[in-house]
């Protein structure tokens, strides 16, 4: 069995979960979340747990078993929690700004580029750090905005300036050796 598949998925207080075949709707205080799983693996809900199995162990169910179970955890987890993506904004003059619910960004172009949140993002930014969050329930939409917002300006390797992730590592190359 897979050790990620084979895991009960406990739901939180305030947290709905309806199972229909392969179709599973979450409800929860931040949001709806509803997807439908290919129709080998059974998911079935029980005593406050949620239980993903498969039919055989074939290579494609067993991909099939531990993907879906992560993904119904990813959709609990954010309709109750939610999930948050940190940017970190490097470079002199660079700065990123809220105007109203727009996230305003300086990032060395000759004109701000401004980006509207799709439905459900809440942009944050802090001045003094120089920082971006992107909050939302749907870690999928979360990654991707984020991805969106960091391919306006990618981190350079010479000066490591651009928009990065909090946790990204940028590898430095040495510039030109100059004459001798």
């Amino acid at each position: 069995m897979s050790r990620i598949g084979r895991m009960p998925i406990t739901i939180p207080p305030g947290v709905q979960v309806e199972v229909k075949g392969s179709h599973v709707r979450v409800k929860g205080p931040k949001g709806e979340l509803e997807r439908t799983f290919p129709p080998e693996v059974t998911i079935s809900l029980e005593d406050g747990l949620i239980r993903v199995s498969r039919p055989a162990d074939d290579n494609r169910h067993r991909a099939l078993h531990g993907m879906a179970r992560a993904l119904i955890h990813n959709m609990v987890v954010g309709v109750s929690a939610g999930f948050e993506r940190v940017l970190e904004v490097n470079g002199v003059g660079y700065r990123a700004e809220m105007d109203g619910e727009k996230l305003v960004l300086y990032v060395g172009y000759s004109h701000p580029v401004v980006v509207e949140p799709p439905p459900g993002i809440a942009f944050e930014t802090d001045v003094r750090t120089r920082q971006i969050k992107v909050k939302v329930y749907d870690k999928e939409l979360v990654g991707q905005v984020a991805a969106n917002l960091r391919e306006v300006r990618p981190p350079e390797p010479y000066k490591g300036k651009g928009i990065k992730y909090i946790e990204e590592k940028i590898r430095h190359k040495a510039g030109k050796a100059g004459k001798v």
